[in-house]
């Protein structure tokens, strides 16, 4: 399987938006399988044994490059921490517990948020400059999350009346922008064996998880079709899309890499309307339309220097 990456890797060299837009077409399927699972498997289950499945293959595939690269990551290994709890652990703890209170249209375009994040935190530690049509960009995006997040009725945000699912996406968006921050800094080993560590880190982080699940007497294991929605979890949106996503922030910067999760919400719209029949109200199309016209503006700003 090491061969498989590599290759993988050397072969789509150039073409780092095909590769982005194949890691947003898989995550956008774990929306679709965070709402399959409900009843099948419960979220901290899910987040736990998709991680030891990840470490399972990573082990028998590259075993021998992981030892042989292992102490180039000790220097970095507080960073490491911090993104495999937070970006990994933390990221999909909270995705899979809003797949319990909200749809997954709205853990879709929710998500929307994550390149605006990135943009700020970008400013705030790197010293990138916004520009003010990204700035404009930036508002229109956030607008469009707030419409989705309180189902078009905005007048919820001054109560906070929000459904529990949609903030814990925000909460995660918030991670996984972090997540994407930190990676322009990875220490120089190759992606696999960096993933690799990452993945320990999120497999014994999310061990307590699962604990406090299975104390709190709220354990569902995996029923045949959970096995079936985490088999798919584990292999493609795991696995599979975090190799082609880091692949494709080596070759763009975090920045740009990062706009392109903004595909999330047409595809996870669409598999939402196509496997789930979920109906698309008009909030969500409200929402869908600024979220991409905040990118899209964001993103013109960003090549003219606007």
């Amino acid at each position: 399987m090491t061969t498989i990456f590599r290759r993988l890797g050397r072969g789509l060299y150039g073409q780092a938006y095909l590769l982005l837009a194949l890691t947003t077409l898989m995550w956008a399927g774990n929306s679709i399988a965070g709402k399959l699972a409900v009843g099948e498997i419960s979220p901290m289950a899910m987040t736990c044994l998709r991680w030891v499945i990840v470490c399972a293959v990573l082990a028998v595939a590259a075993g021998g490059q992981i030892r042989a690269e292992w102490r180039a990551l000790l220097p970095a290994w507080r960073s490491i921490l911090l993104m495999g709890t937070f970006g990994f652990t933390g990221f999909n703890a909270l995705f899979y517990a809003a797949a319990h209170y909200t749809t997954a249209i709205n853990i879709s375009i929710i998500q929307g948020a994550i390149p605006i994040v990135v943009l700020v935190g970008a400013l705030i530690f790197f010293g990138t400059r916004i520009l003010w049509l990204q700035m404009v960009g930036v508002v229109a995006t956030l607008i469009g999350v707030a419409i989705t997040a309180t189902h078009g009725e905005l007048a919820m945000l001054a109560s906070l009346g929000l459904n529990a699912g949609d903030l814990s996406m925000l909460l995660a968006s918030v991670f996984y922008a972090g997540y994407t921050l930190a990676l322009r800094n990875r220490p120089k080993v190759s992606g696999l064996v960096f993933f690799a560590a990452l993945a320990g880190v999120a497999c014994l982080t999310s061990i307590p998880l699962l604990v406090a699940e299975i104390v709190t007497d709220r354990i569902a294991w995996p029923t045949g079709e959970g096995l079936a929605i985490l088999a798919y979890v584990a292999f493609f949106p795991s696995l599979l899309s975090q190799l082609l996503y880091m692949r494709g922030v080596e070759l763009i910067g975090p920045g740009r890499a990062g706009l392109f999760i903004n595909l999330l919400p047409i595809f996870g719209a669409l598999l939402a309307v196509l496997i789930l029949g979920e109906p698309l109200r008009p909030y969500h199309a409200a929402g869908l339309a600024l979220v991409l016209g905040g990118i899209w503006v964001a993103e013109r700003a960003g090549k003219t220097g606007c």
